[in-house]
């Protein structure tokens, strides 16, 4: 009997401490942290400009001469929207002489707010958001300094289509916006372009005023750049691309996260009105502003009305990756939060605390965590990787976990998959489109 009490007992304290060993190796609060707050202007990329900044200025003292034809195709930074004067009023006018429209369109809304100076400001802010966002290491100039012996680019390189501009160092042509004297300058406007010099100053000098001009229009490709010395080669390529266009949302007031400004909520209903109408009632108890957006795709719709609720209804049965899209399109904020028509709205349902996180991380999407009646909390962490295949294709796989925790926000994670309550980037959202 002591024995058989002892077996129990050491198989409990074993049961126990595996338990144990498994609840530490999921808490987030174990895992490693990693930081993932926006940034731009890392000391890194101080000193690739420094450097940059360097090279330039290394040759200053060589004298050079402007090629006017070629320079006044470089960008200037300082685009000005400037429209033609009217001079004939008659019918078919405009299609006989054509003239240029000019329209400010940044003017006439700050013309048009109540308070223009607050709104120029929040603008500003948001754009410098916006950089901070889209800014790639990736695409930082780095210039090989002269040990070939000659200095050249090896990433950073872009151009826009149709576009020229000067190359640090086939689908367009190279130029030079200015002369050294000394320097041969030999395939001006062609493909090929060869500079021969006595003086590797010279040449260096020579080399900042070398452009590329794009002349096959493609919206998103690279051209490769072949760099030859006697007895050296090199390769880099130069993006060819349209800038991204920033949207930029109105927020509200600063301070506080306006969330009736900042987030949408969007779901999608199917035979059960009276669970969406908890929904709506819920929200309202803890958000009575914030706008909902449904998609309804029941066979006979019921009107579902009351302020901020935008109701679409949609052919019978159409499912629910069809209603996420509508509903999901319909979204005029920064951000939009995604709920299921049966969930309830609680005292913790802080949606601050989601919007504080997309704010202040490159992160696009948060998930939630879901109680159910059960008392049971789901949040459904998942990692997603895909592996080359063979012939028949690549395999995915569906993983259970987390990466790491992200620092300065308790509990929280990154994963590649969560829970059906999630709040996102409205952008990016309308990026993933649901499919069935």
């Amino acid at each position: 009997m002591r024995t058989t009490c002892k077996q129990c007992l050491g198989l409990i304290l074993v049961i126990g401490l595996l338990l144990l060993a498994l609840f530490h190796a999921l808490s987030p609060g174990t895992s490693s942290t990693v930081d993932i707050k926006l940034r731009h202007g890392s000391p890194i990329e101080r000193l690739l400009n420094g450097k940059h900044r360097d090279i330039i200025s290394d040759y200053h003292d060589i004298a050079y001469q402007i090629k006017e034809d070629v320079a006044c195709r470089l960008a200037r930074n300082t685009c000005v929207c400037v429209a033609d004067k009217e001079t004939f009023q008659f019918p078919l006018s405009n299609l006989l002489f054509p003239r240029v429209w000019a329209h400010d369109v940044g003017l006439a809304f700050l013309e048009s707010h109540p308070d223009p100076e607050n709104a120029k400001r929040h603008r500003a802010q948001e754009y410098s958001s916006f950089q901070r966002r889209s800014y790639n290491p990736a695409d930082a100039l780095i210039v090989a300094e002269a040990n070939s012996p000659l200095q050249y680019p090896t990433q950073g390189v872009e151009v826009r289509p149709l576009k020229t501009i000067i190359i640090p160092a086939t689908l367009g042509t190279f130029d030079v916006a200015a002369t050294v004297d000394g320097v041969s300058v030999v395939g001006e406007g062609e493909k090929h372009m060869t500079l021969s010099s006595p003086l590797l100053s010279a040449l260096n000098r020579q080399l900042q005023f070398v452009t590329y001009t794009n002349t096959v229009f493609h919206p998103k490709t690279a051209d490769t750049v072949q760099f030859t010395t006697e007895g050296h080669q090199s390769f880099f390529t130069i993006k060819v691309g349209h800038g991204t266009i920033p949207t930029l949302y109105n927020s509200g007031h600063q301070g506080e996260y306006n969330i009736s400004a900042l987030v949408t909520i969007a779901t999608k209903t199917f035979l059960r009105y009276d669970k969406l109408q908890d929904l709506i009632d819920s929200i309202r108890k803890y958000y009575p502003t914030v706008t909902i957006v449904i998609a309804d795709d029941n066979e006979q719709p019921q009107p579902v009305t009351g302020p901020h609720i935008e109701h679409y209804t949609m052919p019978f049965g159409k499912g629910w990756f069809a209603g996420r899209n509508l509903a999901v399109s319909q979204v005029a904020t920064k951000y939009v939060l995604w709920a299921d028509d049966d969930f309830i709205f609680t005292a913790n349902t802080k949606l601050e605390k989601m919007v504080d996180i997309l704010e202040k991380t490159t992160l696009d999407l948060v998930g939630g965590a879901v109680r159910e009646v059960t008392g049971y909390t789901a949040s459904y962490l998942h990692t997603i990787s895909v592996e080359e295949g063979g012939e028949e294709g690549d395999c995915l796989h569906i993983r259970n976990g987390y990466h790491h925790g992200i620092e300065g926000f308790p509990n929280c994670v990154v994963t590649d998959a969560v829970i059906n309550f999630f709040m996102g980037r409205t952008d990016k959202v309308r990026q993933l489109l649901a499919n069935p």
